[in-house]
């Protein structure tokens, strides 16, 4: 278990993180981010979520559960509670474009108990690409490089059923699949030769692909004018050369659930 002083180190370092991401994102043009005619809406989602330290952890680390919505139309666009940050830059009629941005908790040889090559913290910057193919479900697919930590490419092919009442309350619900080339899955999942005299466990060099399959549920709901309320629950499961792992067998878990709950408050529009 991590002492207070850790803990409250690794919220802080998840922050300012954030921070950092979502500064780039404060610089796009108000037409991205919202429809045209109407009262500009801004709704503000923050709250706490737990989730995996690093890929193939069995310990947690809490974070931030944060997402700012601004719209002009009669109802803020669908995010799933579990995707990239980042806004469209590009709308077509139901395609749009845009950066994708993500971090990952470093993960230390006494974090993990065992003599592996330290993972620094990983800030990931892309794209991504999604599709509404009906009102009701939407396909996605991000990419970001590593540009810290495992330095590798990792990326998500997601879809999601999505029922909702305006704003009054959105159910959405769908599959995951995660994907990391061999940079990315060595730096979490290899054991290289001088890894393995030191620590104990047997050499393995994984190839890049699939790295877990999934589903992720969220549930929002208004509470009243301002004030709502956001769940999310994950849960994913490690498959190939990442379930195979020693690190994963021996150390960690195949099993990687997540989840978040937060207060929504939105503010503008008609009075």
């Amino acid at each position: 278990m991590r002492n207070n002083k850790e803990f409250r180190m690794t919220v802080r370092r998840k922050l300012l993180t954030f921070a950092a991401l979502a500064m780039p994102l404060a610089s796009i043009p108000a037409h991205a981010q919202e429809g045209e005619g109407g009262e500009k809406r801004t709704r503000l989602i923050l709250g706490p979520q737990i989730s995996p330290s690093w890929p193939g952890a069995d310990k947690f680390s809490v974070g931030p559960y944060v997402d700012l919505s601004r719209t002009r139309d009669s109802e803020f666009a669908f995010e799933a509670p579990d995707e990239s940050f980042g806004s469209p830059l590009l709308h077509s009629g139901n395609f749009a474009f845009g950066p994708a941005f993500g971090f990952v908790g470093k993960r230390k040889a006494s974090d993990i108990g065992a003599d592996l090559p330290k993972v620094g913290l990983s800030v990931e910057a892309g794209a991504f690409a999604q599709v509404h193919l009906t009102p009701a479900l939407r396909l996605r697919l991000d990419g970001r490089k590593g540009l810290s930590g495992h330095k590798g490419w990792t990326g998500e092919i997601s879809a999601d059923y999505v029922a909702r009442e305006g704003d009054d309350w959105l159910f959405s619900i769908g599959p995951r699949v995660t994907l990391g080339d061999s940079k990315y899955m060595g730096a979490y999942f290899g054991v290289t030769p001088a890894a393995a005299a030191t620590s104990g466990l047997p050499a393995y060099d994984p190839d890049g692909g699939v790295q877990s399959v999934g589903v992720t549920a969220g549930y929002h709901r208004m509470l009243g004018r301002n004030w709502g309320i956001a769940v999310y629950g994950r849960y994913d499961r490690l498959v190939g050369d990442a379930a195979d792992s020693p690190v994963t067998r021996e150390l960690g878990s195949r099993s990687q659930p997540s989840g978040g709950v937060a207060l929504s408050y939105t503010f503008g529009g008609p009075r």
